[in-house]
C-alpha cells in the first residue's frame, strides 16, 4: 500500500475496547468527526492528482487548444478565415478576429469525447481501482462509513470533471492570446460585448461543460462498484459513452434522444446569445441530475451491500 493511501486511513476514527467491571470488552465505535471528512476528501485529491495517469489526461486536454490554435494560425497565415464551409466547431470561424473563441472553439472539440473520456477513466476507477489494489478494505476499516466513502469519491470526481474542463479553457486563453487579438467579441446573435464581459460568458461556460460531465461521473461510478477490475470499470464506462453518442445520432430514435446525458451538451453555445437563450441549458442540467441521482443511487445500493473482499 503506497504511502497517500496509507495516509487515508490514520487520521479516522478506530474500533477501541474499554473494560468494564465484571463486564470483559466492550466495543465501541467513534463518529468520524467533519474534520475527519474533510481530511479523507483532501487526501483522496492527493492521491488521484498525483497519479501518473491524471497527469497525462490534463496534459492531453492542454495539448488540444494549442493544437487547434496551431492549426488555425497556419490555415489563416494568408489572410484567410478559418472553418470555410462552415466545417468544425461553429466558433472555430471567428477564432483569427479574436482569441478569446479559441476558448469556446476548445471546450466544443474536447466535450464530444476527451472530456468525458478523462471522467470516464477517473470515474471507472474510483472503487474497482482501489478493490483490485487490494486497498478498499483498508479504506472501510475505520468506521467512516460506506456512504461516506462513496459520497467522497463522487466529490473527488466531481472536483477533477471541474479541474479538466479549467485546464482546457485557460490553456485555450493562452494559446488564443499568445497567436491572435484580443477585444471586444460578437455573439451569436450580432450584438457586440466586451472583453470582460466576454471572459466572464467564458467563465460561465467552463462551468456548463463541467457541470454537464455529472452525469458520466455518476454512471462511470456505478460501474466502478459492479466490478473490481479498474481497467474494465473504465473500459466500459468509456464504452458506454461512446455507444450514448452514436445512438444520439440516429434518426430514429429521436423520441428517446432528449433523455440521453449527451443531447444536450452543446447547449453551452446558447451562452453567447444576446440575451442568453437558457432552455436547453437548463435542460441539460436537469438530465445530468437525473443521471446522478439514478445512477448515484444505484451505485450506493451496490456499494453498501457489496462484499469487500479486497
Amino acid at each position: 500500500m503506497s504511502q497517500a493511501e496509507t495516509a487515508r486511513t490514520e487520521p479516522g476514527p478506530s474500533l477501541t475496547e474499554t473494560s468494564g467491571s465484571g463486564t470483559g470488552l466492550v466495543a465501541t465505535l467513534r463518529k468520524p468527526s467533519p474534520l475527519w471528512t474533510l481530511g479523507l476528501f483532501r487526501s483522496e485529491l492527493v492521491t488521484t492528482f498525483r497519479r501518473w495517469r491524471t497527469i497525462a489526461l490534463l496534459g492531453v486536454l492542454a495539448a488540444v487548444p494549442v493544437l487547434v490554435g496551431i492549426a488555425v494560425k497556419i490555415e489563416t497565415g494568408d489572410g484567410s478565415s478559418a472553418g470555410p464551409g462552415g466545417g468544425g466547431p461553429a466558433f472555430i470561424s471567428q477564432i483569427s478576429n479574436n482569441g478569446l473563441f479559441l476558448v469556446f472553439t476548445a471546450l466544443a472539440a474536447t466535450l464530444p469525447f476527451f472530456l468525458p473520456m478523462a471522467i470516464g477513466v477517473i470515474a471507472g476507477d474510483a472503487i474497482a481501482g482501489e478493490a483490485n489494489a487490494g486497498t478498499l478494505r483498508y479504506l472501510l476499516v475505520a468506521p467512516a462509513g460506506r456512504t461516506r466513502l462513496l459520497l467522497t469519491k463522487y466529490a473527488t470526481i466531481l472536483t477533477f470533471c471541474l479541474v479538466a474542463t479549467l485546464v482546457v479553457a485557460i490553456s485555450a486563453l493562452t494559446v488564443g492570446a499568445f497567436l491572435f487579438p484580443l477585444g471586444d467579441l460578437m455573439t451569436i446573435s450580432g450584438t457586440t460585448i466586451s472583453f470582460a464581459e466576454g471572459l466572464g460568458r467564458a467563465l460561465l461556460i467552463a462551468l456548463a461543460v463541467a457541470a454537464s460531465l455529472i452525469g458520466v461521473a455518476a454512471l462511470g461510478l456505478f460501474v466502478s462498484t459492479v466490478t473490481s477490475s479498474g481497467i474494465a470499470a473504465m473500459a466500459t464506462t468509456v464504452g458506454l459513452l461512446i455507444t450514448v453518442q452514436i445512438l444520439d445520432q440516429i434518426p430514429q430514435l429521436h423520441a428517446l434522444q432528449p433523455y440521453f446525458f449527451s443531447h444536450y451538451w452543446l447547449s453551452f453555445a446558447d451562452l453567447m446569445r444576446e440575451p442568453v437563450y437558457w432552455d436547453d441549458l437548463l435542460k441539460n442540467l436537469g438530465i445530468q441530475g437525473l443521471y446522478a441521482a439514478v445512477f448515484g443511487s444505484a451505485a450506493w445500493a451496490r456499494f453498501t451491500t457489496k462484499d469487500i473482499s479486497a
